[in-house]
């Protein structure tokens, strides 16, 4: 198959139940991004006692992604959400949602992506911008476990498990 384009590593964002919404509304993250990565943050430590015995410890991970630029659509449900968030300056579960990254380059059994589903909290880290748009840039923190399924991006719906 060779080198996998990264237009095929899809990172979709549920901004229809930020703010404590009820419908779903899956957006598709990177339409003014020119790069996108999940930072995993592993938290490791390397020590070695007094007779040079080296020990390695890994503590998990602390998962995040920035969408840097955003830019504001009038059509978007993600931006009427920051928008929300930044107007009434939320820190709570009105931030809670979901993310799926779904791996268009490997088509599942039955239709669909191979997909990841996972929690995450949605924080926006400004807004304003400059003469090219109002922008609202934020950070993903996920959290809990990843749930494996597929995602069919022309229906934007996610099924759990194999």
């Amino acid at each position: 198959m060779g080198k996998i384009e990264r237009k095929y590593m899809a990172h979709f964002i549920d901004a229809g139940t930020l703010c404590k919404g009820e419908t779903e509304s899956w957006e598709r993250l990177g339409k003014d991004l020119e790069e996108y990565n999940v930072e995993l943050n592993p938290d490791t430590e390397t020590k070695e006692n007094i007779i040079g015995e080296r020990t390695f410890n890994h503590n998990g991970y602390e998962v995040s992604s920035e969408a840097d630029p955003f830019y504001a659509e009038d059509n978007s449900v993600l931006f009427e959400k920051l928008q929300q968030i930044c107007d009434n300056l939320y820190k709570d579960d009105n931030l809670k949602t979901k993310v799926v990254e779904a791996h268009l380059w490997k088509t599942a059994s039955g239709g669909g992506y191979e997909a990841y589903q996972q929690d995450c909290y949605v924080v926006p880290t400004s807004y304003g911008g400059d003469t090219s748009g109002y922008q609202i840039p934020f950070t993903v923190n996920y959290v809990g476990t990843k749930t494996k399924g597929t995602f069919d991006p022309a229906t934007k719906k996610f099924t759990a498990g194999e």
